[in-house]
């Protein structure tokens, strides 16, 4: 099975109109190409796989007592601590809350259980954002942030905008701008010098456009760029990069953390770390033109902070591999169990695209089958 033809093929097909993508063993990296408009080192928005990144800073200052995964979080960032949970809307539109019952942590915020969520995918932030003016996350205004929440911390699992405040604990607690941290404390380290949220002059010529689907076949290209001077970096989705920088950060995870991140801590990383009885909900998309819906293969848990899927899948990766994605169609795991680890990307809206997670599946399958 060629992993290379996987891609020509997805491209040939109409399916994509470009993929990049990149695969390693515990033993080294094993394949680096792409197909149609997308080369290795085409610069991507990265979107959500900027969690997991967030998330690794984070665990950085967990091991150096500057942050705990269950102290409040509102003692490293008050904001959090004015947080009220909605419990629904008045006849004239406006938001009924109250006050929670128990504090926000690390822990809530790195699972997803923290009570915020994505427009993108509940009708109560949508609602709640359009009765206030409140502007979206993807504009980078610290206002984005300031939604309720859906319920108690830790009650339920609701993907959201948890891991940008997990970015302003990042801040807090270091004394330094999300950007600054990443570069010196990550990308520096891993030699990732394609990932940031700025788009420097060199990564620019390489910038890759975004992506629709044409009506009548084919794709249309879009204008879209993440803010370059944010009032905040969007710890939850803000990182451009490369498969083959990215690559580096997937491997460095799959080899046991080094120098980043200790063994244990990336070991604790990849434990589930959701209450028993809570669950993965099925995304119900608000937003057509962003996502489609989607739901979870059953027993999906979630780590610090990455998707742990319970069963293995048949010719691709181990029970408790690691996993999640980016909302322009790009998608990566990690297997601790056979020791490989891939990323694959397009520029392709909306997420959860049919025939691009088809693509990406075959392309698993194909380095699997020549690892």
């Amino acid at each position: 099975m060629d992993i290379a033809k996987t891609l020509d093929d997805a491209v040939k097909a109409g399916d994509l109109p470009g993929v990049a993508a990149a695969a390693a063993t515990d033993k080294g990296v094993v394949f680096e190409d792409g197909a149609g408009v997308l080369r290795p080192d085409s610069v991507i928005w990265i979107a959500s796989m900027t969690k997991a990144v967030t998330a690794a800073a984070a665990m950085q200052l967990v091991e150096r007592g500057k942050l705990s995964l269950d102290q409040p979080a509102s003692d490293v960032v008050p904001e959090l601590g004015t947080k009220a949970v909605l419990e629904g809307f008045d006849a004239a539109g406006k938001a009924i809350t109250r006050k929670p019952k128990r504090p926000i942590t690390l822990r809530n915020l790195l699972t997803h259980t923290s009570g915020l969520g994505y427009d993108t995918w509940n009708a109560d932030v949508m609602k709640y954002r359009q009765a206030t003016g409140i502007p979206a996350v993807g504009s980078c205004q610290n206002a984005a942030l300031t939604t309720p929440l859906l319920f108690e911390p830790g009650e339920r699992w609701e993907y959201g905008i948890s891991i940008d405040w997990a970015g302003k604990l990042v801040e807090a607690a270091s004394g330094q701008r999300l950007d600054r941290y990443m570069t010196e404390r990550l990308f520096t380290p891993l030699g990732m010098s394609d990932t940031g949220f700025a788009i420097g002059p060199a990564q620019r010529m390489r910038k890759a456009k975004m992506h629709t689907r044409g009506s009548g076949g084919g794709f249309n290209v879009m204008e879209h760029e993440i803010p370059q001077t944010p009032e905040f970096h969007m710890g939850g989705g803000g990182l451009y990069s490369t498969v083959v920088d990215y690559l580096k950060f997937t491997q460095v995870l799959l080899a046991g953390g080094g120098p980043i991140l200790k063994p244990e801590t990336v070991k604790l990383m990849g434990q589930n770390h959701m209450a028993e009885g809570v669950l993965c909900r099925p995304l119900k998309s608000q937003l057509a033109h962003m996502s489609t819906d989607l739901d979870f293969v059953d027993g999906m848990k979630w780590g610090l902070s990455f998707m742990i899927n319970p069963t293995a899948f048949p010719g691709r990766r181990s029970a408790n591999s690691l996993t999640w994605g980016g909302l322009a169609n790009s998608y990566y795991w990690i297997d601790p169990v056979k020791k490989v680890t891939g990323v694959w990307a397009t520029q392709l809206l909306p997420f959860y695209d049919p025939r691009a997670i088809g693509a990406f599946e075959n392309f698993e399958r194909a380095v699997y089958a020549n690892a």
